[in-house]
């Protein structure tokens, strides 16, 4: 190989060299660099221009050492003027990578703290969680239960019927779980249903057309009332620390005999007086004996087995818990509310 042609590969590598270890942080020097290299009048395209008059044979060895060079020098200019504008830039608006806007950190909704907080209580006594649809047939919502056709039972519960098919309809209580549970299932049952519920009820600080429920089931042989009471005693001392409770003779039509369960909150606050009406009472579920005829519509027999059922409401308890005066706060999504319960995360 010609002295020249040597010389000038040598003097690509030191130009080469020369790139691989330039370093500025100011443009006005990196533009210099970039003119003596790429510009028009720059080493590049005198040695382009060179090349043409290199011999065939070695004109490989010669184009290879320029295409390194060039490559060389456009991502040493590329990187160096990368880092310049992202130094001015996190010098004007600081770390474009972050978030806009500070990200708090989230909480569980109170209906959700309150509902997992009574599923513990049962799931530590041995009840499991079941779940079923929320529009639900007229046979598991009302007849199973014990609802004949055009008993005025069913006046109590307001419902909403879908308009293309009269005999479904969104659920009025998560009853309607437990009658499904009992025909999947033999005795001994023990179940919780967690569940949104809907009702066709005005809308007021005390009532709202959607709520949710847990209603419990237990069937075994030789259940009496008295491990109802027991259950429930248990509960109330969980979840209140309270453990005075009375219940009082009411109706339900899938349970015989059925009861008001309720808790004595105590008179020690105004709020106290204000929410048990001066009474120091506060009714908190209701509850009773599967009726035989439930039992039987739903394929377990009634002479062999007995059993008990409750059922509260968890906006109610949430409100006696959180002393929440109004149930439509839980459904507007105001944040300022919300962001209350995060100590409960």
């Amino acid at each position: 190989m010609p002295f020249t042609l040597l010389k000038m590969i040598d003097k690509i590598k030191e130009y080469i060299g020369e790139a691989e270890h330039f370093q500025t942080d100011n443009k006005e020097q990196l533009e210099a660099f970039r003119i003596k290299f790429l510009s028009k009048k720059g080493i590049l395209n005198e040695l382009f221009a060179y090349f043409k008059t290199v011999p065939n044979d070695q004109k490989k060895e010669f184009g290879q050492a320029i295409n390194t060079l060039k490559s060389a020098i456009e991502t040493k200019v590329k990187t160096i003027q990368e880092e310049i504008e992202s130094k001015n830039v996190q010098g004007l608006y600081g770390d474009l990578t972050r978030p806009g806007y500070p990200t708090s950190i989230g909480s569980r909704h109170p209906i959700s703290l309150v509902k997992n907080q009574i599923v513990d209580i049962f799931n530590s006594i041995g009840f499991t969680i079941s779940e079923g649809p929320e529009i639900e047939d007229d046979w598991h919502n009302f007849s199973a239960l014990n609802f004949p056709d055009y008993h005025p039972a069913r006046d109590m519960q307001d419902s909403f019927f879908v308009q293309s098919n009269p005999q479904h309809l969104l659920r009025t209580h998560t009853s309607s779980v437990q009658a499904r549970y009992m025909e999947d299932h033999k005795p001994p049952l023990r179940t919780i249903s967690p569940g949104r519920v809907f009702r066709n009820e005005d809308i007021s600080s005390r009532s709202h057309c959607i709520f949710h429920q847990v209603e419990g089931l237990y069937i075994d042989k030789d259940v009496s009332f008295a491990d109802l009471k027991q259950t429930l005693l248990y509960f109330t001392k969980e979840m209140f620390g309270k453990s005075k409770i009375r219940l009082r003779p009411s109706y339900f039509p899938f349970t015989e005999p059925s009861a008001e369960v309720d808790i004595y909150w105590g008179l020690k606050t105004e709020v106290d007086y204000r929410i048990t009406k001066g009474t120091g009472w506060l009714e908190i579920m209701g509850c009773g004996m599967v009726d035989p005829n439930v039992l039987t519509n739903c394929n377990i027999d009634a002479n062999e087995y007995s059993g008990f059922a409750f059922g509260m409401g968890i906006e109610r308890i949430a409100m006696l818990l959180y002393q929440i005066s109004d149930i439509r706060m839980f459904y507007e999504n105001d944040v300022r509310f919300l962001e209350q319960f995060k100590s409960n995360f």
